[in-house]
């Protein structure tokens, strides 16, 4: 979840290009464009190179290196991992696309150049790694960021549009004061690194697979959601070994809930375009069914 992380530091730094558009709206266009470039290169450089230096320092300080090597980890976390991978692989992908556009780009460049964002960055990641002595390369980790970059093109593609988008959501679970040193300490910690309490959707926009005309509102998404429970540590063997803390059952969750579009809300304010924009990963909470591997369903009122 960590590149997760990093993926809202980008997204958050790369939203500088769109504030200052309005400062060179007057030019004629070749110049516009030609500041523009300038500018994303400078924001998405200094991003890239500040998200890099903060993952350093959060992840790979205290560990050390080795020469390059594999690390098969795909049995871990019931490849909660590996939704996080997609997703934020998919939202790197939407933000070099968006990006390259609005720096004059042509649609297919910006498409498959900015598109490739995700999996170009995140293996940047997988390479570093690949050189720590607690991890490795995972190519698992690769399948689903090479996943996320190609769901997002495809649909490009194939629309014109995102009618499926990837989300996230979160809720606290009791497991993190079990494990605080890798389930995470606080609530900013546990978002990331607690795989218990997150969810990650395919949030179907209904309206854009039926007739223009339809009255179906166009912001009301159907959801289908994934999560975990009961995880303590990321394999059955580990967590079989933990004599030290209670055995839970290891669990998949599918959920079905509704979500809200923010894309689809119309409104003349630049300020909340810009905050649906930054937020549009989140899954906003609604009613949901849970259905799992070992229980009856269960309903919430808000997931």
């Amino acid at each position: 979840m960590i590149h997760t992380f990093l993926t809202s530091v980008l997204l958050l730094f790369l939203q500088v290009p769109d504030a200052v558009s309005q400062s060179v709206e007057t030019a004629d266009s070749s110049t516009v464009y030609k500041r523009r470039k300038t500018i994303l290169s400078i924001v998405a450089g200094g991003a890239t190179a500040g998200s890099l230096l903060a993952l350093n320092q959060l992840w790979y300080k205290d560990q050390g290196q080795t020469k390059f090597h594999f690390y098969n980890d795909n049995d871990q976390w019931l490849q909660m991992d590996k939704a996080g991978h997609a997703v934020a692989s998919y939202y790197l992908a939407s933000l070099g696309h968006s990006s390259l556009l609005w720096a004059g780009a042509k649609e297919k460049n910006a498409l498959y150049l900015g598109g490739s964002l995700g999996l170009i960055y995140l293996t940047g990641v997988e390479i570093l790694d690949g050189h720590s002595t607690t991890w490795g390369f995972s190519v698992g980790d690769e399948v689903a960021n090479l996943a996320g970059s190609a769901f997002y093109i495809g649909q490009q593609e194939l629309w014109s549009e995102q009618r499926i988008s990837l989300k996230y959501s979160f809720r606290q679970s009791p497991y993190s004061s079990m494990r605080p040193d890798v389930l995470g300490s606080s609530l900013s910690e546990e978002l990331l690194k607690d795989y218990n309490g997150q969810a990650y959707w395919l949030s179907f926009n209904t309206h854009s697979f039926l007739q223009e005309q339809s009255r179906f509102p166009k912001w009301l998404n159907f959801a289908v959601g994934y999560g975990a429970d009961g995880m303590t540590y990321g394999s059955v063997s580990d967590q079989r070994q933990a004599d030290n803390l209670p055995q839970f059952e290891r669990e998949r969750q599918l959920y079905f809930s509704l979500d809200i579009d923010l894309s689809k809300i119309e409104t003349n304010s630049k300020a909340l375009n810009t905050i649906f924009e930054v937020f549009g990963f989140l899954k906003i909470p609604a009613p949901a069914i849970e259905i799992n591997q070992f229980s009856k369903p269960e309903f919430y009122w808000f997931r």
